[in-house]
């Protein structure tokens, strides 16, 4: 099962990537940011689709558990494979940075693309006046239930190659059950775990907080 599941990492990684001409703009902690600008000093983006809209009142529970899950210390590891992490809500901002204050979700920062077409682009937010009814890589109108739009749950992956940035993969429904923890997020990004040949976790991992001071291989001793 592992080695099977190792051949889809791989295949993933193989699958078309497709440029971002589109000029995102979101609203978060420090202002306003482009789409680019969300990578960091990073190669690589993964965005968790949280499930909160503009008139909502708090996210969904499923997203409100991922929420829960999320730890520095994960996303740090993370970081250290050259890939930045981020949520992203169609709710205002307002709402948003209320939200996380109340909860204590602070281990990722958290953006607002309410005004711009991100959300719909990436088939995450529908709405029955703007014709977008697609959902998991498929036409799904039931998902409304009779609603002008609908939120849904979701990641997805960017690669960011000089000037350019591309998406690579997105993941929905029951394919975002997988996103725990650090191996599942590395494993749906265009460099996957980046391990060298016949490498494992110990081949780069390291305590939390010595990634910037020692930045040689990893041990599991001491």
């Amino acid at each position: 099962m592992t080695r099977r599941h190792d051949e889809l990492n791989a295949s993933r990684r193989r699958l078309p990537m497709v440029k971002v001409d589109a000029e995102y703009v979101f609203e978060g902690p420090g202002g306003k940011v482009t789409l680019a600008q969300l990578f960091g000093d990073k190669r690589q983006l993964v965005v968790q689709h949280v499930m909160f809209g503009p008139d909502w009142d708090q996210p969904c529970p499923g997203c409100s558990a991922a929420l829960d899950e999320l730890s520095p210390g994960v996303l740090g590891h993370v970081a250290s494979r050259e890939t930045a992490f981020a949520l992203i809500s169609r709710a205002p901002y307002e709402k948003i940075a209320a939200k996380a204050k109340e909860r204590g979700w602070t281990a990722a920062p958290w953006y607002s693309s309410y005004g711009s077409d991100f959300n719909y682009d990436y088939q995450v937010s529908l709405d029955a006046e703007r014709g977008q009814s697609d959902y998991n890589y498929r036409p799904e109108p039931g998902l409304l239930g009779g609603d002008r739009s609908a939120e849904m749950p979701g990641y997805s992956c960017f690669l960011r190659e000089g000037d350019e940035v591309f998406h690579t993969y997105s993941a929905f429904a029951r394919g975002s059950e997988l996103m725990g923890g650090v191996y599942g997020i590395l494993d749906v990004t265009p460099k996957g775990r980046n391990e060298p040949p016949g490498g494992n976790l110990t081949a780069w991992v390291r305590r939390h907080d010595e990634y910037a001071e020692n930045p040689g291989d990893s041990c599991c001793h001491g």
